[in-house]
């Protein structure tokens, strides 16, 4: 029988193991943490900020420093104020949704992976000698290895 031959993703895989960040990350908590910021920034940040934009621009409405609509009435600027301060207070949460993940070793939000530039880049930024050795090491290998 012939020696299995590793395919080339296999081995660019294998160069990127870092043992200073193997720590295993469980799907429970990466999913506990999202619905935690699911709730919290709709509790903490987005509803506030929306039923107070809503309200402050009732108030300039009632008051006259903003026109109504002739047909609608406050209601279409009353409803743009609600949704603008849904949509800043969701993304005013980010920080501390990306602190919680950092606390369990996840990059969230596309830090660090994927494709950039063309390349990808591994969730490692770290690489030790003993990770450039094995990665030297495995390319002479894979330059000796006879093609069939």
């Amino acid at each position: 029988m012939a020696s299995e031959v590793q395919p080339e993703s296999a081995k660019k895989q294998s160069w990127r193991y870092c043992p200073i960040s193997s720590a295993h990350i469980d799907r429970e908590d990466v999913a506990k943490i999202i619905q935690e910021c699911r709730e919290e920034s709709f509790w903490h940040r987005a509803l506030p900020l929306s039923l107070g934009s809503m309200m402050a621009t009732q108030g300039l409405v009632y008051k006259g420093y903003l026109s109504s609509n002739p047909r609608f009435g406050s209601l279409p600027k009353v409803a743009l104020a609600g949704v603008l301060g849904f949509i800043i207070g969701k993304i005013s949460y980010l920080g501390v949704c990306q602190e919680k993940f950092h606390k369990i070793g996840v990059q969230p939000f596309g830090l660090g992976y994927g494709p950039r530039f063309g390349q990808y880049k591994s969730h490692c930024t770290h690489v030790c000698e003993e990770c450039r050795k094995k990665h030297k090491e495995s390319e002479s290998k894979g330059s000796e290895a006879p093609a069939s």
